[in-house]
């Protein structure tokens, strides 16, 4: 019977017992990075248990040298276990008697002290992983502000947080999932502004989770707490890995879920306009903020609707005044318009795909193949008119503008089959196709948060602090759909006087 599946049951007395219990369920002889190291202590029977690389080698040396001086003459005023307990050099230490959190505390990468004759073993939490430092994230990069990142490491990941949020509110609670992975994931939010039943709903669903792993971490986390639709395209959370924006939404009352091996962090609950924002609008002047933000408004907006209006407008030149005439390809070529589209949108995929895998020495030699081979000799030959690669391209830059990948990625996929709409129905298609899209983001919920607001239902003050950048004096009040506990960020009456 596997161990995990095992009812509760604890550490014994008989040494042997115990040793013969975690070799066997450890896989001594069967796994090569299993250490298991049989010393004595003050004439007792004791051994350290371990995995080789997940632990300090200097610690573990320094503490097996603490353990040789201790004499018999110690234990005459005090039992070995309160000794071990009061004296041992190491900060991290604690003490258990339950198999299964004993070898969860193994299989975390912490080190397993057992005592003959004790029916507790100590846990000496000297663990070190593999680890990255901390670099500014590919993409969520800005031009000025801060370079660091979140790491695959949870603990460099709260450090990271708490380095810039210095509250003694601030709650880091660490919860559970998998029944034979035991992922550790973190529950991250400030007590006194978060809604607690918000952050009571988030644990819940964690802790209801009943799977065997996450391996694929926060992306699996995601899937298993959130529900919903699985045909729905749009991110119900925002990912992020950078620290100052994970700050920034726990000061306005979100709840972050950090998952161990993963730079990504939830943010959650998420509108759709939280996807629309980036850091490099807070890192300038508010007057450049602005503008900076309707420019990727504008962009994100022309990723979905620029091709298929410029599809429709083609297809149906009767809509066009005298004035834009102009517009639409005096030859379609041999492939109706739609199907050269919707070739254009699987050749751009293709292209992503290939950047991903292609080493980055030949990245410009895939540049030139896609460029010059593919796109100039398809014009050449009649498959594409040259209107199609310009505008196809055009929404590949939009994409790339808008911030949160996810949303890029379900903006994609609104454009197709708005476009197909269009390319089948024309006028009447893209119609129903807006109104389509629009009332699944209606009827879309993240968290019980409404994803369009505060457009629908709709709140003028927060739907101006979206559109328009404001400077960091007057925000004054976090989002009143979070229902936070404190609802102010600074003093308005100061706000007001520094206006």
């Amino acid at each position: 019977m596997l161990w995990n599946k095992r009812p509760v049951k604890k550490l014994g007395k008989d040494y042997d017992k115990n040793l013969s219990f975690f070799q066997q369920e450890l896989g001594e002889g069967e796994t090569f990075d299993l250490i298991i190291r049989e010393i004595e202590i003050a004439g007792k029977k004791a051994a350290l248990i371990c995995f080789d690389g997940l632990v300090k080698d200097d610690i573990l040396t320094k503490i097996m040298e603490y353990f040789y001086l201790i004499r018999y003459e110690k234990l005459e005023r005090i039992s070995l276990h309160k000794l071990l307990a009061a004296s041992l050099p190491y900060i991290e230490l604690s003490h258990e008697d339950s198999m299964d959190e004993l070898l969860y505390a193994v299989l975390s990468g912490s080190i397993l002290l057992i005592i003959d004759s004790y029916s507790e073993a100590f846990i000496i939490d000297a663990r070190t992983y593999p680890a990255r430092t901390p670099e500014e994230p590919e993409i969520e990069r800005v031009v000025r502000g801060s370079r660091d990142g979140f790491t695959e490491t949870i603990v460099f990941n709260t450090a990271l947080i708490r380095r810039r949020v210095r509250d003694p509110k601030l709650r880091v609670e660490l919860l559970r999932v998998g029944k034979r992975s035991k992922a550790d994931v973190a529950v991250v939010y400030i007590k006194d502004i978060a809604n607690p039943q918000l952050v009571d709903s988030i644990k819940n669903k964690i802790n209801a989770v009943k799977i065997d792993g996450i391996p694929m971490a926060e992306k699996s986390v995601e899937e298993l707490i959130v529900g919903g639709s699985i045909w729905n395209p749009f991110p119900k959370v925002r990912y992020t890995e950078r620290p100052d924006v994970a700050a920034i939404h726990l000061l306005e009352g979100h709840v972050l879920v950090m998952v161990d091996t993963s730079p990504g962090v939830i943010i959650a609950p998420a509108t759709f306009f939280h996807h629309l924002q980036h850091a490099e609008e807070y890192r300038q002047n508010p007057a450049v903020g602005v503008y900076i933000r309707w420019i990727r408004f504008i962009a994100v907006f022309a990723s979905v609707l620029l091709t298929p209006i410029w599809l429709l407008l083609a297809l149906t030149p009767e809509l066009l005044p005298e004035s834009l005439k102009f517009i639409g390809p005096e030859k379609t070529g041999n492939v109706p318009l739609l199907i050269q589209f919707l070739l254009g949108e699987l050749a751009l995929d293709l292209m992503r795909m290939a950047a991903i895998h292609t080493p980055s020495p030949m990245a410009t030699a895939l540049g030139v193949i896609a460029a010059l081979l593919i796109g100039e000799v398809a014009i050449n030959i009649g498959l594409f008119c040259p209107e199609v690669i310009l505008y196809t391209a055009i929404v590949a830059v939009c994409s790339y503008c808008t911030p949160s990948y996810e949303m890029s990625m379900a903006n994609r996929l609104v454009r197709l089959f708005i476009l197909i709409l269009v390319g089948l129905f024309q006028l009447p298609g893209l119609i129903t196709g807006v109104c389509a899209v629009l009332i699944l983001m209606l009827f879309t919920k993240s968290f019980g948060i409404p994803y369009l607001w505060p457009l629908i239902p709709f709140n003028f003050r927060a739907l101006k602090s979206i559109l328009v950048r404001s400077p960091v004096a007057i925000q004054n009040v976090r989002p009143e759909i979070l229902k936070t506990l404190d609802d102010q960020r600074q003093d308005s009456n100061k706000s007001k006087k520094r206006k």
